[in-house]
């Protein structure tokens, strides 16, 4: 089952990015960017004291769904407790419109369509004397949805096939909401993960937000270049177990994360 699963959302996965090729398909809008991000604190797991992270991400609406796309590249520097490491990571996750695939507009109450929504998560992590990579394959059902003031809003509740450890379900919420302040712009996005508890892990929360003041506009380059704040909660961060209750024999006690970092955001 497990191995069937994964077919499935991998296939779903390309079959959706191919969509693209489609010689009906149209691009309605795109983003790309680079973010730099500068930890404040430790991070759980890996606490260094010194995280840098770069961040490309590609975000794109299309007559057949959307895609969103980013690769994180992380470096901890080495410190006194600590050797250094380094980790890429990326998410590709294209979502296929039901709307556009049954030629019937799927629209009802704050839901403005709904979607297949697939993820391929992969991560490779060094440090000395230690590798590690892992490729997950996502697969569910998302939703858009219209709340005033928000310029996206967006929830996909999927069935995981991880590599690692056991198959879970994922929750995931995003949104972005603009507002500005007197003459300054402001962006307030970001998501909330969701992930089950399973025999070999516990369940996690992630609460990740970023909000961003537009100063390109100050320089004659509106909508170019942001910098602020992003703040990371996580709640059994990886839902990793670090103790055990042997009486009942689970987990109860991981790693939790509260962690305020600084952001500079670059449109291409």
């Amino acid at each position: 089952m497990n191995t069937t699963l994964k077919k499935v959302a991998a296939l779903a996965v390309a079959g959706a990015s191919l969509t693209t090729f489609n010689a009906n398909a149209e691009m309605f809008w795109s983003d790309n960017s680079i973010t730099l991000l500068k930890n404040t604190s430790e991070f759980e797991i890996n606490k260094n004291d010194d995280v840098a992270v770069v961040t490309l991400e590609h975000a794109s609406g299309h007559n057949w769904g959307d895609l969103f796309f980013f690769a994180d590249r992380l470096e901890f520097k080495e410190d006194s407790n600590y050797d250094e490491a380094k980790e890429t990571y990326s998410e590709l996750s294209p979502r296929l419109s039901l709307s556009y695939a049954t030629g019937s507009k799927l629209q009802f109450g704050m839901i403005s369509d709904v979607f297949v929504a697939t993820t391929w998560e992969h991560s490779s992590f060094t440090s000395p004397g230690f590798n590690q990579s892992f490729d997950n394959y996502l697969v569910g059902v998302g939703v858009d949805l219209k709340v005033s003031g928000f310029a996206f809003l967006n929830a996909n509740v999927y069935q995981a096939n991880n590599e690692l450890i056991d198959n879970d379900t994922q929750l995931t919420v995003a949104w972005g909401y603009p507002f500005s302040v007197g003459n300054a712009d402001f962006m307030f996005d970001g998501y909330i993960d969701w992930s089950s508890a399973e025999e070999t892990h516990a369940a996690d929360f992630h609460f990740n937000p970023q909000l961003r003041m537009d100063i390109g506009k100050y320089f004659g380059a509106p909508k170019k270049f942001e910098a602020g704040v992003e703040y990371s909660y996580w709640v059994n961060k990886f839902g990793a177990k670090v103790a055990w209750d042997q009486a009942v024999f689970a987990p109860v006690a991981v790693d939790d994360e509260s962690v305020i970092s600084l952001i500079v955001k670059v449109h291409l």
